[in-house]
């Protein structure tokens, strides 16, 4: 049995410890409610452009955001539960039938593990949190993912180089940042464009960074949300909508529209993240006024 093999088998194992734990939590909830019909869509279209290396944090936020569907403080929660079968699915693509994309196992073992670990630590913190905590750290992260498609869009990020494998080093400052990105991924900032531009850093092939990047978030997001989980920090039905309506989304993605004119929908998406940054501010301001005002009068 290669690594590829028990990658794959990996996936199927962490799959199944969230249909559980999900299972199970609904089951004490006293049974759920089906997802709307938007709700669904944006599953559908954000996983749909998560497949083609968008991401789906930032669109999916901004989303929530417009259209008010997911509190604010469950937002992290919402995503890390409800995109995690989709993500789990993407993995399996890339890294079981995408054969010209291929990373040294001992990389891709390594740079996943960093990552699983960094979200485990992470998802405990961020389900605790304060509304308002995460109502900045979310604003500032989307800022941050907007200004990371901008520099893509205009070819300021590095190239990369033509490794598919990491050493000495460069290895260990790999596992350092896909620690932290694990981390960050459970307050709801993306790993794919951090991934992206840590693997042009490194001087390896962009190719080789969705099975990493793929692979990172499959393997970390069941145990972050399974956490999410356990505390109750997140939204039941907005990540069933994700679940079920990013399922197709990606497979279709994958099959059938790898030709679609990424940079434009990069632009589009900096439109709708950049909304929601500042929307996410703002509720984040009113907040600390609200409360101000409310211990004046106290």
């Amino acid at each position: 049995m290669n690594v590829r093999e028990i990658l794959l088998i990996g996936l199927g194992l962490v799959a199944l410890l969230l249909v559980v734990s999900w299972t199970a939590h609904i089951v004490r909830r006293g049974g759920f409610a089906l997802p709307k019909p938007l709700e669904l869509g944006i599953g559908f279209v954000t996983n749909f452009f998560d497949t083609l290396g968008i991401g789906s944090f930032a669109p999916t936020t901004s989303l929530f955001k417009l259209f008010h569907l997911v509190p604010d403080e469950r937002i992290p929660g919402t995503l890390n539960v409800g995109d995690t079968l989709p993500t789990i699915l993407e993995a399996l693509l890339f890294i079981g039938f995408t054969r010209s994309a291929a990373v040294e196992p001992v990389t891709l073992v390594s740079l996943i593990g960093a990552a699983v670990v960094g979200a485990w630590l992470g998802a405990g913190v961020v389900a605790h949190w304060p509304r308002r905590y995460i109502q900045v750290g979310m604003g500032t992260v989307l800022l941050v993912a907007a200004a990371l498609f901008v520099m893509k869009n205009l070819n300021w990020l590095p190239g990369g180089g033509h490794a598919h494998a990491l050493a000495g080093i460069k290895l260990a400052v790999g596992i350092g940042i896909n620690f932290c990105l694990g981390a960050l991924m459970t307050i709801g900032i993306g790993l794919y464009a951090p991934a992206m531009m840590m693997v042009a850093l490194l001087g390896m092939e962009p190719a080789v960074a969705f099975p990493i990047m793929m692979g990172s978030c499959a393997f970390l997001m069941p145990f972050a949300g399974v956490r999410f989980i356990r505390f109750d920090a997140y939204a039941l039905r907005a990540a069933l909508g994700l679940a079920v309506g990013g399922i197709p989304g990606v497979y279709l993605a994958w099959r059938f529209f790898q030709w679609l004119p990424i940079t434009a929908v990069r632009w589009l998406v900096v439109v709708v993240v950049v909304y929601a940054a500042i929307a996410m501010l703002r509720s984040a301001a009113q907040g600390r006024s609200g409360a101000s005002l409310d211990s004046a009068t106290t």
